[in-house]
């Protein structure tokens, strides 16, 4: 199952021993009343009602007289406690308690056979009632009125000491909610009691509403009022200090009746017929840490065929209104649609149809969320029931009394990865992995093992790309949330491809407007993402465009053998030293693959650069953030990136046996064709992307090349520098090939393909005529350069041994008399003694050969 519910608390295991433990103290005590004395056969009767900001739940039961008993567990302590008892058959709406458990609110109605009446206040359908529980002393009427109330106490974010004063929420279904200020006094000690209960200040929070909703871990009212027939959400941010604040408004694209009305998280709401909720809307607001504010609605079902819900994406400026297929038209919808909130992502449930996980830190792209139909056995792992989602991934069944986290079940998907046959599938579920268990090293092995066997699976997208690229951005993404705009979350820049059972249409809507100038938390994140939608325009994605210039034009000047300031190529290698000392710092274990093992000053340039115009596009961009923390963000930015790269390739060796003795030259294995092939595919989705390698890389590729390639397959290879000829793999050639007519022919094809500078350097090291020759005509080029043909004598100088070849003899005197110069000597400095002798014999070995003497 992709979704696990993980108990936090269950009615009938957190509850029900209690409860049996306190009847059975009673009876053995003989008490009668004031406990909480319940039969077996009413335990049916236990509900809840409640779950309070500081996570404690709120429950209700009746006795066999009908009693109602309220009851409170505490997440903390795992313990419960007995609040209060009415001594009535009362009906209970609605419930809550301040943070200090001194004041308990509660709605009441009373059921009989003639219909609904409260006994307490005649002519009234609802109490509403404020109780001193601390200990147990007055009640005061708060309401009783014809329509239903609902209670909410605010708990204040700072909890160290009592409060003077408390506020309570009621919200009434006429449609206003107002606020209550309550000040409580310290009588005989620890009693406490109302200040003046018969003034207690009222203030209107809002009214004419159609829709509200309660967020009880930020402390937040969501509501909707219809303005000349079009609804407008706003918000209302309650603080500690006793303000509340209107944050902002927002237009909404859908439709509500004017003479409607819903809740949203006040409490569990049994008002409604739950066997009809297919029938009726559902809409409900989702936030999370990162300044994400998501409007999710699905309207009435009008259809057994489809079902259609959207998303408004305030914090993207956009919203996609999906319409999912629900098979034939006898597959009746007997239960609602289901939203559930999970931090980075918005599960959309309909039992026995679809589950599709959409996320909504980066909702551009269809295939980075994940659309599950009937064909899965995943779209029936939640239960049946209603669920209400609350803050943190928590979600609520009041049919079944359980409180559970919901977190996305990573062995699954896992398995999922492995057996899914189709490209969106791979890309949604990999990000869903990604995310949720960010730089969990068990959870990239296991994706790596995947990759590494399933190397040219996908068509759509390249698999190695977008686990680099994603895996590298979420591994940094915790430091700050501004990182979406600024690094690069996918490969994947458009989707164009079609994903059966579901179809989606995205439009631009109006951003929220925000009634407040000063923000902090949260409300700054939010404005922050509305800021940018407005005003930074091209996106602010971090590329290496820049780097790829500067890259380029750093190694046409090393291979000319110019260089511009050596300060500043100084500087740009310390930083690749920075990044590879970092990386080693993470990775203790020793790596089985041969890199690391030599400069690779190219490899090193580019990683260089990258730390340098990475730290500049952060410093630009990241406000508020110090400057050494950027500068340590970037390092592991890049680190990560080399680390995941090592970390395929290392795989790939472990699992086909590899030892760096392979690479001693003989016939290749099947196992080293397999890892050739992947470090081809892993050179290809860099070298698109302009990220650096490991140094030794493509020492290590070209070699394996040499090892498993046709001499016409490694020439072809080298000239479309898929293979590049370094300095050390050349070397290594020469020094441990022998001189077969295989061999000799494979080293002259590689010296002619490298530049003069490093083709000098390896003729040196081939022991051969034909390594001489080549070594004789840049020693000639180099002498004749800028030589002008003076007068000379005809008669030529013979020394002893010297060869009777006119020519030859003219020629080598000419390059004796540049040699005795000072400024061929200048020249030729430190070019290994090479001289006209040696040029001699290479010249007339060279003849020997031609004429096959």
């Amino acid at each position: 199952m992709a979704l696990r519910l993980v108990s936090d608390f269950d009615l009938r295991k957190d509850v029900l021993p209690w409860l049996r433990s306190q009847r059975a103290a009673s009876a053995a005590a003989g008490a009668r009343g004031g406990g909480p004395g319940v039969l077996e056969n009413n335990y049916e009767s236990l509900r809840i009602l409640n779950v309070e900001r500081n996570g404690n739940i709120i429950y209700t039961y009746k006795d066999d007289k009908g009693n109602v008993f309220f009851g409170l567990y505490d997440c903390r302590t795992r313990q419960n406690e007995h609040l209060y008892t009415f001594e009535k058959d009362l009906h209970v709406v609605s419930c809550s308690v301040n943070s200090e458990r001194t004041l308990l609110a509660a709605s009441l109605v009373h059921f009989t056979k003639e219909g609904r009446k409260n006994e307490l206040q005649p002519g009234s359908k609802c109490l509403t009632l404020l109780v001193e529980i601390h200990p147990v002393n007055n009640v005061k009427v708060l309401k009783a009125v014809d329509s239903y109330i609902w209670v909410q106490f605010l708990y204040p974010h700072v909890e160290s000491h009592p409060l003077a004063e408390n506020h309570l929420l009621l919200i009434s279904e006429e449609k206003y909610i107002e606020k209550i200020h309550i000040q409580v006094i310290q009588e005989d000690g620890n009693r406490v009691v109302l200040k003046d209960s018969g003034h207690l200040p009222r203030e209107r929070v809002a009214e004419d509403f159609v829709w509200a909703q309660w967020d009880m871990s930020e402390q937040r009212l969501y509501y909707i009022d219809l303005k000349k027939s079009r609804s407008v959400l706003k918000c209302i941010q309650f603080s500690a200090d006793e303000k509340f604040n209107l944050m902002f408004e927002a237009p909404l694209d859908i439709t509500l009746s004017d003479s409607g009305f819903k809740l949203v998280n006040f409490g569990c709401d049994d008002l409604q017929d739950q066997e009809n909720l297919s029938k009726h809307l559902t809409l409900c607001v989702f936030t999370n840490h990162t300044g994400t504010l998501c409007v999710c609605y699905s309207p009435k079902f009008d259809s057994w065929e489809k079902i259609t819900y959207s998303v408004f994406y305030f914090h993207k400026g956009h919203s996609k209104t999906f319409t999912a297929a629900l098979g034939s038209v006898d597959s009746h919808v007997t239960k609602g649609l289901t939203f559930l909130n999970l931090d980075y992502y918005v599960a959309v449930y309909l039992p026995g149809h679809f589950f599709h996980l959409l996320n909504i830190q980066h909702p551009d792209l269809i295939c980075h969320s994940l659309f599950l139909t009937g064909n899965n056995e995943v779209v029936d792992m939640l239960p049946h029931s209603p669920l209400q989602s609350l803050s943190g991934s928590l979600v609520l069944d009041w049919c079944s009394g359980k409180l559970s986290r919901a977190v996305l079940n990573q062995s699954y998907l896992l398995q999922f990865l492995w057996n899914t046959r189709l490209d969106y599938e791979k890309m949604g579920a990999l990000h869903c992995v990604l995310s949720w268990g960010r730089d969990h090293p068990f959870l990239e092995a296991k994706i790596i093992q995947w990759i590494s066997e399933n190397i040219s699976a996908c068509h759509s997208f390249d698999l190695i790309q977008e686990f680099i690229i994603a895996s590298s951005y979420w591994s940094i993404y915790p430091e700050t949330s501004d990182m979406d705009k600024l690094l690069p979350y996918s490969s994947v820049l458009a989707w164009n491809t079609e994903i059966p059972g579901i179809t989606l249409v995205t439009e631009e809507i109006p951003l929220p407007f925000m009634k407040v100038h000063s923000f902090k938390g949260y409300w700054e994140k939010l404005n922050s993402n509305l800021e940018y939608i407005k005003y930074s325009k091209p996106h602010l994605l971090y590329n290496n465009s820049m780097v790829q210039r500067e890259w380029h034009s750093l190694i046409s000047e090393e291979k000319t053998g110019r260089r511009r300031s050596m300060v500043y190529v100084r500087n740009i290698l310390d930083n690749a030293m920075k990044v590879i000392s970092n990386l080693e710092a993470r990775n203790l274990e020793p790596r089985l693959t041969p890199l690391f093992q030599e400069e690779d000053n190219p490899q090193r340039l580019l990683m260089g650069l990258m730390v340098s115009e990475l730290k500049d596009h952060l410093l630009r961009h990241l406000q508020g953030v110090e400057k050494k923390k950027i500068e340590q963000m970037v390092l592991d930015y890049i680190s990560k990136l080399l680390d995941l790269i090592c970390q395929i390739l290392e795989t790939s060796w472990r699992k086909h046996h590899l030892h760096p003795s392979v690479l001693h030259f003989r016939r290749a294995s099947a196992a080293e064709f397999t890892v050739f092939h992947i470090m081809t595919r892993i050179l290809k989705a860099t070298t698109s992307l302009f990220l650096p390698l490991p140094p030794g890389f493509h020492t290590l590729h070209t070699l394996l090349g040499v090892h498993c390639l046709p001499l016409h397959n490694l020439l072809h290879y080298i000239d479309d520098g898929v293979l590049l000829l370094t300095e050390t793999a050349v070397t290594r050639l020469m020094k441990d090939l022998d001189n077969s007519e295989k061999n000799e022919k494979l080293k002259f094809s590689i010296i002619v393909r490298l530049p003069p500078l490093i083709g000098q350097k390896i003729c040196r090291l081939w022991d051969h005529p034909m390594s001489s020759n080549i070594i004789s005509r840049n020693h000639v080029k180099r002498l004749l350069l800028n030589y002008k043909k003076e007068p000379r004598s005809s008669m030529i100088d013979k020394s002893p041994g010297s060869v009777e070849f006119l020519p030859l003899n003219y020629f080598i005197e000419i390059l004796t008399d540049r040699e005795s110069s000072s400024q061929a000597l200048y020249a030729l400095e430190g070019h290994d003694n090479v001289d006209a002798k040696f040029v001699e014999e290479a010249a007339l070995k060279h003849t020997t050969m031609l004429l096959g003497l």
